[in-house]
């Protein structure tokens, strides 16, 4: 645990971070939620480019969709007192030919380990698609359909889980287990610890 001071320095830093600034096609803005007293982390990819725009991290139609599977609602969400939301690439890394690019890879070694130094009562981490899966479940083979149906290995701490995106529809139609046999466990274990709220200081 570190100190409410220590944690307002580190915040300036990395809303100040300028590393990947020439290749970010609309420049830096790094989204994310951080409080000391979460106990669920939303570890995500990176922002979209309406996050971007907004600088409110999920608030497009990924988020829409995993607000869903956690049974939470759009104010639960954005609490920070109940959820953390740190993505792999803090700032919206561009276009590619099938989408959004990859996080930048300079990001999560730079600011991951010392923003998530902070979350002393971290009780379950939702990794959410592949550089996320990677990172939190470092040790982990196979692809990420592979890892996500093997959810019950990592359980309760680590949920891993595809990407919310309308893109991925046509996974969820393929593998119809995910929302019946993952989905009602997640939003149980998500409740549970929205129980346990830690009172406001």
């Amino acid at each position: 645990m570190t100190s409410e001071r220590e944690l307002e320095a580190l915040l300036a830093q990395v809303r100040r971070c300028r590393i990947c600034a020439d290749v970010l096609p609309l420049g830096p803005r790094p989204v994310f939620q951080l409080d000391p007293a979460p106990r669920i982390l939303v570890a995500s990819q990176a922002p979209g480019r309406k996050v971007h725009e907004t600088g409110l991290p999920f608030n497009d139609a990924s988020g829409e969709r995993l607000r869903r599977w956690l049974g939470v609602t759009r104010e639960e969400f954005y609490d920070p007192h109940l959820m953390a939301i740190v993505p792999m690439g803090l700032c919206y890394p561009g276009r590619g030919r099938s989408g959004d690019l990859p996080p930048r890879p300079e990001c999560a070694p730079q600011w991951r380990a010392p923003l998530l130094a902070h979350l002393g009562r971290l009780e379950l981490t939702l990794a959410i698609g592949q550089y996320a899966l990677a990172w939190h479940l470092s040790d982990e083979r196979g692809n990420l359909t592979q890892v996500v149906r093997r959810w019950r290995e990592f359980w309760p701490r680590v949920v891993p889980l595809p990407h919310p995106s309308p893109r991925n529809n046509g996974w969820l139609a393929q593998n119809p287990w995910f929302e019946r046999e993952l989905v009602p466990q997640l939003q149980q274990r998500v409740a549970q610890l929205l129980r346990k709220r830690t009172p406001k200081k």
